[in-house]
Parts: C-alpha cells; sequence; structure tokens
C-alpha cells in the first residue's frame, strides 16, 4: 500500500520504473542464476541483492524467481523481464562505449564467418565506401555460425534456412557448389568427365564449420554418388585454407559460387566441370530482436547483393 501510494506521486517513467539499481541486481541474477554470483559481481551482500529483487516483486506484484533447492529459476513474468532488461542495458553499455572510445554513431557491426568476410565482404569495401561514406565497418569473425545475442552486433550473416529465434532474417541469395581449381594445376592434370574421374584427381576437402556446409563426401551423395574412398591431397579445419590451397596449384576444391566470384571472375581459380549442387539452404542477413530495420539495412543488404560492383 505504501508503494502504491508513493507512485501515485511520483511522475515520468520512475513512477513505472522505481529503480534502476534493482533492475541491474535482478539482471545479474538472472543471468547468473544465482543470488550469490551475482553480489559477487556488483560487490554487494547477498542480502542487499536478495532485498532489492524482492522489492522489484513487491512492486510489480509478482515474483519474478522461483526458489528451488540450492537453485532459482526465472518465473514466465521474471523471464519477460529479463529479456526486455538484458537487452536495454546491452544497448546502453554499447552505447557507453561508443562515446567514450570516439567511436562515430555511424559504426556498423558485422557477425559472420571468417570465410564470408575474407571472400565475400573484403573484396567489396572500395564499393561500400563510395555507396556508404559515412559508415564505419567493423567485421566480428567466427568458426561457426555467429550468434546475434552480444551487445555489440548489428547484424550478422548466415547460411541456413533462415528460421531462427533470435533475430529477424532478410533473405540475400542461394548457393552453388562445383569443383574449382588453379589455372596451373589444369595445365599438368586432365578436367574430369565423369564422376568417377575425381577418384583419381587430388581433392582438397575442409570440415564442415557450419549448418548445411558441403564437404566431398556430402557433395557427391547430393549428386547421387557414394565415395567411400577419395584421395584427399589435403584436409583443412578452415575453408579459406582450403581455397588457398587451390590458388597455389596443389589440387581441387569445392567452389562456393557466392564467396570465390571474385577469383572465378579474375581467372585465379577456374571450375572444371559442369556438376554442381545447389544446396536447400541459402545465405541471410540476421538483425538481432530489438533493432529495427532501417535505411541502412536495406542499404547493406543490396551492397551485399549486388555482384556488378565485383565488375569494375
Amino acid at each position: 500500500m505504501v508503494i502504491e501510494d508513493t507512485q501515485k506521486k511520483i511522475k515520468g517513467y520512475r513512477r513505472l520504473i522505481p529503480s534502476m539499481t534493482a533492475l541491474m541486481e535482478f539482471e545479474a541474477v538472472a543471468r547468473l542464476s544465482s543470488f550469490t554470483l551475482a553480489a559477487q559481481e556488483l560487490g554487494l551482500t547477498q542480502a542487499a541483492v536478495s532485498k532489492q529483487v524482492k522489492y522489484l516483486e513487491e512492486t510489480l506484484g509478482a515474483r519474478l524467481f522461483h526458489r528451488l533447492h540450492r537453485a532459482i529459476k526465472l518465473t514466465s513474468e521474471g523471464y519477460v523481464l529479463y529479456s526486455v532488461v538484458s537487452e536495454s542495458m546491452q544497448r546502453m553499455a554499447n552505447v557507453f562505449d561508443k562515446i567514450c572510445e570516439g567511436i562515430p554513431e555511424q559504426q556498423l557491426v558485422i557477425a559472420c564467418t571468417a570465410a564470408f568476410s575474407q571472400l565475400r565482404i573484403l573484396p567489396r569495401l572500395a564499393s561500400l565506401r563510395v555507396s556508404q561514406p559515412n559508415v564505419q565497418l567493423r567485421l566480428i569473425t567466427h568458426m561457426f555460425s555467429p550468434e546475434v545475442n552480444r551487445q555489440d552486433v548489428d547484424m550478422a550473416i548466415r547460411f541456413g534456412n533462415g528460421k531462427w529465434d533470435d533475430g529477424t532474417s532478410i533473405f540475400l541469395f542461394d548457393e552453388e557448389v562445383f569443383p574449382v581449381c588453379s589455372p596451373t594445376w589444369l595445365i599438368t592434370h586432365p578436367a574430369p568427365l565423369s564422376v568417377d574421374d575425381f577418384m583419381h584427381l587430388d581433392l582438397i576437402d575442409s570440415e564442415t564449420t557450419l549448418e548445411g556446409w558441403m564437404t566431398w563426401n556430402s557433395w557427391f551423395k547430393e549428386l547421387g554418388e557414394s565415395r567411400p574412398k577419395m584421395n584427399y591431397s589435403l584436409r583443412c579445419s578452415s575453408y579459406n585454407d582450403s581455397v588457398q590451397a587451390a590458388l597455389q596449384g596443389y589440387g581441387v576444391a569445392l567452389g562456393w559460387h557466392r564467396l570465390l566470384g571474385p577469383m572465378l571472375l579474375s581467372g585465379e581459380l577456374v571450375r572444371i566441370t559442369a556438376y554442381a549442387v545447389k544446396p536447400k539452404d541459402a545465405y541471410y542477413l540476421v538483425i538481432p530482436h530489438g533493432r529495427e530495420v532501417t535505411p541502412l539495412v536495406h542499404a547493406m543488404v543490396d551492397w551485399l547483393k549486388d555482384e556488378a560492383v565485383l565488375a569494375h
């Protein structure tokens, strides 16, 4: 009753959000699933943190945690509040970092795989400077499919079916996968005329780092062929390394058309057969929930999709 009377006298956001301190302590407890760990992180006593969370519960008139034996768990109301508070605090922290470090507001943070960064984004940077001269780009690369729950990520590039529950997906383009090699390798080795001919080639393979990513084995299966014994000249954990090996004339690698466009256009790599597989998955731009699909987002989509920029 005292809380209700006090709130009636307060105006503005403070009327609905009576304590930012309580929200910060609640966020730490929810994130760490522990009052003890939250108190240690915040430099407070466990009793003080527990008191602030209890104050929030009394203010809202709802329980935020299930107090279990030696554990706590968010209630449905607590989960809803945590989702909003966590996202808001991440965005505020990002703004603080930008202001403190003198980073321009137009900085754009893109998360993607190292292969997509090196093979699709970096060759296009000159055209980005022309079309978006005020944007300062920051790339965060991952070995596997990038997450978008980091506070500093504005968008992520993913390969998959486009159905993810942590953001809004915007279709970029599909893909086609076919064998490639360097022109020098092709001079001393015959091009394959049939699937059986691949069994006698120096194949360069890369491990699967993404859902839907193809190895030679899965590529042959998509063609309806089973090849248990293949002649690998090199196996790499990174697709970038397999591409570099192909460029050096070490053998034949699987070429992902959307990634190797510049090298195919320049003739550094050549396609050696008509055999190809079109994966069911595709590339998507993912915008984290809570962020707007702005005109800049649409401009980045157009820039990433534009094949003409590589022809100049």
